[in-house]
């Protein structure tokens, strides 16, 4: 399909406003806590959209869409409705305790926790699932959609996606993405909202959707389901959930830059409300295209990764189409500039200024940054064409896979650390430690088995390993952390019944769904 020129011109001024506008707002970027936390000034508007933003891109859009369209259905909004539960648990109990240490990264905060080998070991670990598989993954998934929506080469778009979002990234640090993902983010909804009233309009309505598409509107599947058993809801699924929103640098950025704790809990409440609407515009969608376009999903050559893309060709028009396409390139710009922004924070923080020049000057810091953020780019864009390998069974799963690798080693570490007072620097660095190898080992001989539950073996084995490490060998003292001078603590009374709510429609969303 050819751009209209429609298209192209809304396009083009989509993307001359937001990159205007974030340059502008971040033109005075010159220190560390300027450049990787925005000045710690965030506010809690700009922290919900800027957490959306960086959360769905087309990895979403095409990854989380197609295994809708495929063999998940419903089930997949999972990731979407557990994470606003998450996402309470967070505001309430893991963002006070990081905010009032004033760290910079995660990484950081295993260092004053445990010591400075837990804080190298994670930061090696980010570095790596960041650059192979979070960007990789965004960046391929936006191109794939310009591929199949205008038969955009796929190479040149790779680098196209990877050109724009390293402007503003290394321009303005983390304030430049986050003024953008304000932008973004409320195209990416408004955009998914009217793809999806197109997608009921041709389908019938809402109740001929619901009527043909039976069999794919459960969220409990059967304990052998190959994706998403029910039994990944009971341990499985919370661990990358409380990894990604509570402990992922690229997500937690956000938060530790509030101007407040209030600003920074009001700011994940309203994100995860958000939450609450996304398997509406994205996972419905995948199914509707399912449903229209199954015979072409199917066939040799494509992927049900092409669902969500499939309806945009097929059913929006010149003008809106180019809209539509704005908003899921800019989630592409939005998620890859944060994931940039959070890569080099952790090189520069955790590695540079930590191990190689501890005396750094706030302006070399910065350009350290801006420079590691080019390289990641260059690597990033020689990688991604590569991810449409058949081997990888779908970019979701290639993404939620590599990362059991990670995010039980990392979640055990931070759990234990927070709540149990005396446990010994070794219980830490083992969990980091051995995360990747007990993954690989369930892996290798236990494949069959779905990911997920294989996540929740590898966190159950290494919480029992730092449990014994810490009754043999308890600190005397538990450590004490850095607190944060003259930074605003307080709550907002309000905060537990909106945190309530959330609950509460949550359960009556698996009630309705079941």
């Amino acid at each position: 399909m050819q751009l209209h020129w429609l298209d192209l011109s809304v396009f083009i001024i989509f993307f001359i406003v937001v990159v205007s506008v974030s340059m502008y707002k971040s033109r005075k970027e010159s220190t560390g806590a300027e450049f990787f936390l925005a000045g710690r000034g965030l506010v809690w508007p700009l922290i919900g959209f800027s957490l959306i933003a960086a959360n769905i891109s087309t990895e979403h859009f095409v990854g989380m869409s197609g295994q809708a369209a495929g063999i998940a259905g419903l089930a997949v909004a999972s990731y979407e409705w557990m994470a606003a539960i998450t996402l309470v648990f967070v505001a309430l109990f893991f963002l006070p305790k990081f905010l009032r240490s004033g760290i910079y990264t995660m990484p950081e905060f295993l260092e004053y926790r445990y010591n400075p080998a837990a804080r190298a070991i994670m930061a090696f670990y980010m570095v790596l699932i960041y650059t192979l598989v979070s960007i990789a993954a965004v960046v391929y998934t936006g191109a794939l959609a310009l591929h199949t929506i205008f038969d955009f080469d796929l190479v040149k778009a790779v680098w196209l996606i990877g050109i724009i979002a390293a402007i503003y990234t290394t321009w303005g640090g983390l304030k430049a993405v986050a003024w953008a993902d304000l932008f973004q983010g409320s195209a990416l909804i408004i955009g998914g909202i009217v793809t999806m009233i197109l997608g009921f309009k041709a389908v019938g309505g809402v109740g001929a959707f619901m009527a043909a598409n039976q069999e794919k509107l459960h969220m409990i599947m059967p304990a052998d389901h190959p994706v998403i058993p029910w039994t990944t809801l009971v341990i499985g699924l919370w661990i990358p959930n409380f990894y990604y929103w509570g402990l992922n640098q690229f997500i937690t950025q956000r938060t530790l830059a509030a101007k407040s704790l209030k600003q920074g809990q009001l700011g994940i409440i309203f994100a995860a409300f958000l939450k609450l609407l996304i398997p509406f515009i994205i996972v419905m969608p995948g199914i509707i295209s399912y449903q229209l376009y199954k015979d072409q999903l199917l066939a040799p050559g494509h992927t049900t990764d092409q669902a969500y893309p499939l309806l945009i060709r097929n059913l929006v028009g010149p003008g809106l189409r180019g809209f539509i396409l704005a908003a899921i390139a800019g989630a592409v710009i939005s998620t890859l500039g944060s994931l940039l922004n959070s890569v080099s924070t952790i090189l520069t923080m955790d590695l540079y200024k930590r191990h190689l020049k501890k005396d750094a000057s706030q302006q070399s810091l910065v350009k350290i940054g801006r420079v590691a953020t080019i390289i990641f780019v260059l690597a990033v864009c020689l990688l991604a064409p590569k991810l449409g390998d058949p081997r990888f069974k779908g970019i979701f799963n290639y993404i939620q896979e590599f990362q059991g690798f990670v995010s039980p080693g990392v979640l055990a570490a931070f759990v234990f650390g927070l709540f149990i007072k005396k446990t010994p620097p070794a219980a830490g660095v083992t969990a980091l430690i051995l995360s990747a190898p007990v993954y690989g080992f369930l892996k290798w001989q236990f494949g069959h088995i779905a990911f997920l539950n294989r996540i929740a073996i590898n966190f159950v084995v290494l919480v029992l390993v730092m449990a014994i490490i810490t009754l043999l060998k308890p600190l005397k003292q538990p450590r004490e952390l850095p607190v944060q001078e003259n930074f605003d603590m307080r709550s907002t009374p309000v905060l537990k019944y909106l945190c309530a709510v959330i609950i509460i429609i949550t359960v009556a969303l698996y009630i309705i769904f079941w």
